[in-house]
Parts: C-alpha cells; sequence; structure tokens
C-alpha cells in the first residue's frame, strides 16, 4: 500500500543539532553583556563553581560562576544584593535552557553596598562579635606596639611622630594594603599573624595593636568591612585600636575592635600617656610620699615617748612577783618532808599485804581455774568435731555418680549447640564479607579509566610516565606514550597544539585529547576519530549542574 502522506522539501535537524545552532546563535549574539539585577538562589557546590539567579521584577536570569573566576571576585555574591554581572549568555544543551557565564561581579551603586553593609552587620551583631563584653581594656603603658597599615603613607608617619612625642617605644608595622581587592585578607592576615608571635621570642609580641587608615569613601574603606577583618579582630587575643578613617567615618572593623579611634593621630594618643606628664607624677607622688614618711615617723616617736612615760618603774613591776618567790621557797622544805612520810607509810601497808599464805592461795585459786577452762575446752572440742564430721557426711551423700553424670550430659548438649550456633555465624560473616568483596569489585571497574579509555579518549603521558593535561606540558620534539583501548604507543611532538574549545571537563585520571605527535601508519589506523566540536555531548560526559 503506498504511503498517503506527501514528500516534503523541508530540512530535517537532529536534536543536536538544533541545540548547538542555537548555542553557536546565543553566543555569537551575546558574547559580552553587562546585566543588572538582584541576587536570587545561590548554591556553592563542591565544586568550587557558584550557580545563581539574577532577577527583576519580571524575569529570572540563571547564571554560573565558574571556580576560577570566583578567586577574582571583588565582592562575593550574596542574596538579596542589587549588582551589575558582566560575561556572555550561553546555553546548555542537555537541559535546553539558557545561562549567563559572569566574569566580574560588582555592586549597583553606593546604595547596594550599604545594603550590603547593613544585612552583615546585622548577621555579624547575631553572632555577638560586636558585644560589650567581648571587649578587652588597653594596657596602661604598652611596651610593643604593632601597626597594620601601609608602610607608604602618611598615616604611619603622623602615628611614629605621636608616639615620639608622648612616650617613645618600640613599634612594628605590619605592612599591608589599604585598599584594593586584597585589602580585606592582608589585614586579616596582619591580626593574626601578630597574635601568632609568641611571647619571649626573636621579634616582641606587641602589647597592643592599632589598626590604621586614613579619610577615603565607601568603596576605599569597603576593605574593612570585610567579614575575616572583623572575626580577625573579634578573635584577636591582644587588645586592638581600629583608627580607619576620619571622625565621620564608620566601618565594621570599628564596632569589633576594642577602641575606636576617630583618627590614626588620636590612636596614638589613646594607646600612650604623655611620658612628661607621668614623670612629673611620679615625682609628685614620691614628694608626697616622703613627706607623708617624716610626719608619720614623727606622730610615732610622739606616740612612744608618751607610753614610756605612763609606765610605771621596774623595780615596781617585780615587787609582788619577788615576794611571792620568797613565800614559796620556804614553804618547799616543809612540803617535802611531809610528802616523804605519807609515802613511807603507803610502802609499809603494801609490804604487811604480800605474805606467803597469801601467795599459796592465789596460786591454788588459779590451778582451779586451769583445770576448769582446759575441761571446757575438751568438751568444747568434741562437739565441734562432731558436727564437722556430720556436715562431711552430708556433702559425701550429695556427691554421688549420679547428679555429677547429668550435669556433664547438659554440658555436653549446651556445647554442641554453641557450635552449631558459631558454624552458622561463620557461613554468615563469609557471605556478607563475600557480598561486600564483589560491590568493590563493580565500584572499582565503574571508576576505572579504562572504560574512559574504551570510549574513544586516549591517556597521554610524557617520557617520566607523567599525565600530559596541557599543550605546554609537550614541547615540539619530545617523546609522549599514547594509551588506547587496545594498547599503548610512542611518538615525537611535532609542534605546540592551539587551545582547544570549551567543551565538558574531561576525567580526572589525565585522558586527554590535545597535543599533536607522530606516530606510525598502524597506529593511525587503530586511533578513533577526534569528535567535532559543535558535536552532541555523549550521554556519560556529565552536565555542567
Amino acid at each position: 500500500m503506498a504511503d498517503p502522506t506527501p514528500p516534503s522539501n523541508v530540512a530535517e535537524y537532529s536534536v543536536s543539532d538544533i541545540s548547538f545552532s542555537i548555542k553557536r546563535t546565543l553566543e555569537d549574539t551575546f558574547g559580552y553583556v553587562r546585566v543588572r539585577g538582584e541576587l536570587g538562589r545561590i548554591s556553592r557546590p563542591g565544586s568550587g563553581h557558584i550557580y545563581l539567579d539574577l532577577k527583576d521584577d519580571r524575569s529570572v536570569l540563571a547564571a554560573v560562576i565558574w571556580k576560577g573566576s570566583v578567586s577574582r571576585l571583588k565582592i562575593q555574591p550574596e542574596q538579596g544584593l542589587e549588582v551589575i554581572a558582566t560575561g556572555k549568555v550561553t546555553t546548555f544543551p542537555g537541559q535546553s535552557k539558557y545561562q549567563m557565564v559572569i566574569d566580574a561581579l560588582e555592586p549597583a551603586g553606593a546604595g547596594a553596598l550599604m545594603a550590603l553593609l547593613e544585612e552583615r552587620k546585622r548577621k555579624l551583631a547575631a553572632e555577638g562579635l560586636f558585644a560589650p563584653e567581648r571587649k578587652r581594656a588597653l594596657p596602661a603603658l604598652p611596651r610593643v606596639i604593632g601597626v597594620v597599615t601601609s608602610p607608604t603613607g602618611a598615616v604611619i608617619r603622623d602615628i611614629l611622630h605621636r608616639l615620639a612625642d608622648r612616650f617613645p617605644l618600640h613599634v612594628l608595622v605590619w605592612p599591608v594594603r589599604v585598599q584594593g581587592e586584597t585589602c580585606g585578607a592582608e589585614v586579616a592576615n596582619g591580626i593574626r599573624g601578630f597574635n601568632a608571635l609568641a611571647p619571649g621570642g626573636a621579634i616582641p609580641r606587641p602589647d597592643l595593636i592599632i589598626v590604621a587608615r586614613g579619610g577615603g569613601s565607601l568603596e576605599d574603606l569597603w576593605g574593612f568591612n570585610d567579614e575575616q577583618v572583623v572575626r580577625a579582630a573579634a578573635d584577636s587575643a591582644i587588645p586592638l585600636i581600629s583608627a580607619v578613617g576620619h571622625e565621620t567615618d564608620w566601618t565594621l572593623i570599628d564596632l569589633a575592635a576594642d577602641v575606636r579611634a576617630p583618627t590614626p593621630t588620636g590612636a596614638a594618643e589613646i594607646a600612650v600617656p604623655v611620658k612628661a606628664e607621668l614623670m612629673a607624677a611620679v615625682d609628685d607622688l614620691s614628694r608626697r610620699l616622703n613627706s607623708g614618711l617624716v610626719r608619720l615617723v614623727s606622730a610615732r616617736r610622739t606616740e612612744l615617748r608618751a607610753a614610756a612615760a605612763a609606765l610605771p618603774a621596774a623595780r615596781d613591776l617585780l615587787a609582788l612577783p619577788r615576794q611571792k618567790l620568797d613565800f614559796i621557797g620556804g614553804n618547799l622544805e616543809r612540803g617535802l618532808i611531809v610528802n616523804t612520810r605519807a609515802l613511807r607509810t603507803r610502802l609499809i601497808k603494801a609490804e604487811t599485804l604480800l605474805t606467803p599464805a597469801m601467795l599459796s592461795r592465789r596460786t591454788l585459786q588459779a590451778r582451779d581455774r586451769l583445770t576448769g577452762l582446759g575441761d571446757r575446752q575438751s568438751r568444747a572440742l568434741g562437739v565441734a568435731v562432731r558436727a564437722q564430721a556430720q556436715k562431711l557426711e552430708g556433702i559425701s551423700r550429695r556427691l554421688t555418680p549420679q547428679p555429677l553424670t547429668r550435669q556433664i550430659g547438659l554440658g555436653t548438649e549446651r556445647l554442641d549447640n554453641l557450635f552449631a550456633r558459631l558454624v552458622r555465624a561463620a557461613h554468615q560473616a563469609n557471605q556478607n564479607r563475600r557480598r561486600h568483596l564483589e560491590g568493590q569489585e563493580k565500584l572499582l571497574k565503574s571508576l576505572s579509566y579504562k572504560d574512559v579509555l574504551a570510549r574513544g579518549y586516549a591517556l597521554v603521558r610524557d617520557a617520566e610516565g607523567q599525565p600530559v593535561r596541557r599543550p605546554d606540558d609537550a614541547p615540539a620534539g619530545s617523546r609522549i606514550s599514547i594509551e588506547v583501548a587496545d594498547g599503548r604507543f610512542d611518538a615525537v611532538v611535532s609542534g605546540g597544539g592551539a587551545p582547544a574549545p570549551e567543551a565538558s571537563p574531561a576525567p580526572e585520571s589525565g585522558a586527554t585529547g590535545s597535543g599533536t605527535a607522530d606516530q606510525a601508519p598502524a597506529r593511525k589506523a587503530s586511533r578513533p576519530a577526534r569528535p567535532r566540536a559543535d558535536a552532541p555531548a555523549s550521554g556519560n560526559q556529565g552536565s555542567l549542574f
């Protein structure tokens, strides 16, 4: 039967042809764009890329910031922040969606910076970093002061000049940039570096830290609003003075510092007192101390003389004890005579009681008592022996062969049951280990780079056997080794390769398709053809999302 549908002359396209044609059209039309919008959903997977949404009141634009561009951003993306994003618009054919690849991100004006600043301030305040109880008292007279600032600006000269005028001491300067993208990280490292110095080391540990910078706009002072600077100031074990900008300027480090100074010069005045004033105060206190000691000694001398005049003479104090001693000495001889007579009388009475008849009577009484105790002991021993014999007879009646045989049988049966349970448990454990080993074997096979080679890739190594990941790793004339699915062959690089077009990430095992090599004709025939740049991605290559 003939096909009733008439033939059509409209060209047919595959899904991949349409997808990549749209991708090239978008990238050619919107190869460089600047988009203003509010940051919506933000996702940070473990790969290091950032996926986010740019939105306004009517539309949402998906965007991605690759890992290599994240470290170069002036600001970190935060939800709700209005920004201007610079990059290109492209598509992701695997999900039929378009997206923007962002290369640079900046806030959309001072209003956005203030909104970001207020949001960051609320977040850090909620963590308690600005709490008054965290702040430490400044040392009254520090011996070493650490200053975190630019070594070439006027700020450090003003601080050193003011310290020299008031109280010269040892000053350590930690050089940092006080403006720009790296300002926050350098200032935070400076604060942590001073805290990391060991007391008594080759470099003295500061007793006080001053973070200083001259005045400027909000953008100029933005580095001191960095979150890592605020956390470093709050965690500092050394008291810290913040002297950033003029008196009307304020940053987040001012809230986390122990003391805020209106200017860098004011920080130096807060840090140390005036040496001349201290010396004058010490001299005044010394004079007052000497005068007070003189008055105290004079008063104590007067009191001592008054007390000595009120005391009686020595002979009057000893008259009564001397009379008492004479009375006791006169009675001592008479007391000794009376005591000797009383002791002699007690001795005579005791002697009359110790007669031979009395001793014989007491001896007979003791012998009778000893005989009675011996008889009682013999009777008690007989009773105890009979009781132990009866107890032993009862035990012997219980230890008959029949109960012992029954206990042995029960023990044997219990031992057999335990042995059977042991055999079953060992068999089950072996089965579990076998299943675990089979699973590990399957996982090893799925993660092996051999499967990647079987899909048409090649593993290129240099003469030392290291993987070649970029064309610069294999200069012209160097020998390389190329491993494919069914073997390996050697080649010589004839020229530097051009950078490959952007494609899906290659496997981490080092498989690559870049580089140009001279090789034998037989090997050329066995290598798989290089896929076109606009060819559709294989289903095994994963996705960017």
